[in-house]
């Protein structure tokens, strides 16, 4: 029996060999790939093409007999590597005549990602902060555009600031809360001005699929080529206006960031045993505590603002502890009917996306338990 298993593994070794040769074949058809991207100003990311080939896949999967999910979860892995590696190539610079590109908070982890992403793509990044201000005029006087990546509480100081910009220099601003940002930034300078909002974490290294919202400022004509660029970059844009940016911030960020931390405070207060915890913890449960851990990983400075800095943030967040205690009442009444009813009132609410969020919950799910037993 062992010999035959043995001779059985042999062969699955060989063709695991095999396809490490053919995926290294990929990769360097994939970088000749990104240098033609790069050199003609094409889109890294092209979905329509994505879509076709992950159909073909799924298809020649059920062919040969094997999970058309499977299929699709390789391709995506390997196509996440090919972004990575046509990444390296850099991108085209659409706006060659600009000035130089000044960072202002260039040190930290969002500044340094558009000082890289700028970089990439030709552009002269300079970066000024804290130990560099004193040289700001200097820094500023022939900037073609200026990036603000500071916490939100600093934005109007750092607009203020700004007054020897030249009045065609393009200003962006990347705060989380962009009426007070924007404005502050419009009432100092009288030129282009664009508020950016990405909408993802920086491990990914790039921005391919990521989202980034925007609200026009003055002058959208002055900045196109900017959204242009990003889009060569691989991000999908959305575009809103300012109270529409605000209020979704709010919830998706404000809201849930302070129920996220309030869960941390509690575990924190029951002095629960995580090491224990994770031992009892579903695929499901792991990731709540994948993104609990994730939140208290990060610069506190950096939540406070993002959930304190807004008032409507606080009003979103009492009306979260008025309908909390409403549904607490339900508990301790054991009116079980009327929670079943509040539960299917939320289901009709959802509709078709608790479908949608199931199945892509189950791939999440299916990776977290892959790798549960190594932490």
């Amino acid at each position: 029996m062992i010999e035959e298993l043995n001779i059985l593994r042999n062969k699955i070794d060989k063709i695991d060999k095999d396809l490490l040769k053919l995926l290294s074949q990929r990769i360097s058809l994939v970088s000749a790939v990104g240098e033609i991207k790069s050199r003609d100003g094409l889109f890294i990311y092209a979905p329509d093409r994505e879509e076709i080939i992950i159909s073909c896949w799924r298809r020649e999967a059920v062919v040969l007999g094997i999970s058309p999910d499977l299929a699709e979860d390789v391709l995506r892995c390997i196509m996440s590597e090919s972004y990575h590696n046509e990444y390296k190539k850099g991108f085209k610079m659409l706006r060659p005549n600009l000035g130089p590109i000044v960072i202002i908070g260039g040190t930290g982890q969002m500044g340094q990602f558009f000082c890289k992403m700028l970089t990439l793509s030709g552009y002269k990044v300079n970066i000024l902060d804290k130990k560099n201000w004193i040289y700001a005029e200097s820094i500023l006087m022939d900037a073609g555009m200026v990036v603000i990546s500071v916490p939100i509480h600093s934005v109007i100081v750092v607009a203020g600031k700004l007054s020897c910009l030249p009045s065609n220099c393009i200003i962006v601003d990347l705060s989380s809360i962009k009426k007070i940002s924007l404005h502050a930034i419009l009432a100092a300078h009288e030129g282009p001005v664009l508020g950016l909002y990405p909408m993802f974490n920086l491990d990914h290294g790039n921005m391919v699929k990521q989202v980034v919202i925007y609200c026009e400022g003055r002058y959208p004509e002055a900045y196109q080529w900017l959204l242009e660029q990003i889009r060569l970059w691989g991000a999908r844009l959305h575009c809103c206006n300012i109270r529409e940016h605000d209020q979704y911030m709010s919830l998706t960020q404000g809201l849930c960031h302070f129920i996220t931390f309030m869960t941390g405070y509690y575990l924190s207060k029951e002095k629960i045993n995580l090491t224990k915890m994770l031992s009892f913890a579903s695929p499901t449960f792991r990731l709540k505590l994948i993104t609990i851990g994730r939140l208290f990983n990060q610069d506190p400075q950096l939540y406070a603002d993002i959930i304190m800095t807004s008032k409507n943030n606080l009003m979103l967040i009492k009306r979260y502890y008025r309908r909390l205690g409403r549904i607490l009442i339900l508990l301790e009444r054991d009116k079980k009917q009327e929670f079943i009813n509040q539960f299917k009132k939320i289901q009709n609410w959802f509709g078709t996306y608790t479908d949608r969020f199931c199945k892509e919950s189950r791939k999440i799910l299916r990776q977290i338990n892959n790798y549960k037993n190594n932490i």
